[in-house]
């Protein structure tokens, strides 16, 4: 059995990977290193410290999973690797493509694993995006566009979020999830475009985003505004044979909120008015069929990542893929 300790009890923390770590056999929830929280009351049985010393100095621990704020990402990922720690790294991995050339790198001298937490390539939407590509049932794909799209006005409570700092705003924060997914459907763009704004009152970071891949004959845009308040479309796919839209964002965040264990069987499954259709002309006449939602499933992440630790498997999150997504941003940043 894995011995983890989380660094940081914030939403990653906590909700997204804590109860992934102590309902999964391969693993124990070891330790959890927070200054401000008590998380015995959730997990009666972690032992918990304030200072992220106190884990790499404790040889009981082989894997440390980092969910502190994006700027320590880097630091405490050598830390961890120094110490002969296996690793997982919340995303953003780091803010440039330096910083994560020169962990990868270590890692491998020091023979640990190191992967990164883009848990949203195991959401039920994206599953079925994949699905729908990989059918053919659009023929040739000319254009894709995602969006990651919130109404949050307000500047956030946390103020590191809002602070200008390393890996901070929202290309690090939601762009990190849909270029990993342009990347895992087509993977390195021939062409990259992009501008990032500020759009909210006395925001000093950037709050949304557009950007433009190229592959080919295939556009891939990608977007996300903080201030969108009607509901847009997730995904749009459109194909020579017909166009595969999308509502609704996966529900497994939501589910670990509010107290859902992974391990029930309806976990991560949508309700079916998010599903979404294909449009598509059949003898002149256009039809609109439902497509089923691949059941959601971020498990597969952190079963893979007990065997890329015990069995030496290849993870399914690419370390050459996650560089690629910060050259993106870095490369959108370096044109503005």
């Amino acid at each position: 059995m894995i011995n983890v300790a989380i660094i940081g009890y914030g939403l990653s923390g906590r909700y997204l990977q804590a109860p992934f770590f102590e309902s999964n056999p391969n693993f124990n929830l070891h330790t959890i290193v927070t200054k401000t929280q008590d998380p015995t009351d959730q997990f009666k049985k972690v032992q918990v410290h304030k200072h992220i010393d106190d884990v790499l100095n404790d040889n009981q621990i082989d894997l440390i999973s980092i969910c502190s704020p994006n700027n320590t990402h880097a630091e405490y990922a050598t830390k961890a690797l120094l110490a002969n720690k296996h690793l997982l790294v919340e995303k953003p991995f780091t803010p440039t493509v330096a910083d994560a050339e020169a962990l990868i790198k270590l890692a491998t001298n020091k023979n640990k694993v190191l992967a990164v937490f883009q848990n949203r390539r195991f959401d039920s939407d994206f599953l079925t995006v994949q699905k729908v590509i990989n059918s053919n049932s659009l023929g040739n794909i000319s254009l894709v566009k995602i969006n990651y799209n919130r109404f949050k006005p307000s500047l956030n409570t946390k103020a590191w979020k809002e602070t200008i700092t390393a890996a901070n705003g929202i290309m690090y924060d939601l762009g990190a999830h849909i270029i990993d997914q342009s990347i895992a459907l087509f993977g390195k763009p021939k062409q990259i475009q992009g501008q990032t704004f500020i759009e909210r009152k006395d925001s000093l970071i950037d709050d949304a985003f557009k950007i433009e891949l190229k592959y080919n004959k295939l556009t891939v845009i990608l977007q996300a505004s903080l201030l969108v308040e009607e509901e847009t479309p997730r995904y749009e796919i459109i194909g020579s044979k017909g166009t595969f839209t999308k509502y609704g964002l996966d529900v497994q965040e939501d589910e670990l909120k509010a107290g859902k264990s992974p391990t029930d069987a309806d976990f991560g499954i949508e309700p079916t008015y998010q599903q979404g259709k294909i449009k598509s002309l059949i003898n002149g006449i256009e039809v609109s069929t439902a497509i089923d939602t691949v059941q959601g499933n971020w498990s597969i992440l952190f079963n893979n990542l007990h065997q890329a630790i015990v069995n030496n498997k290849p993870l399914l999150i690419q370390l050459a893929d996650v560089v690629e997504q910060i050259k993106i941003i870095e490369t959108i940043k370096n044109i503005q």
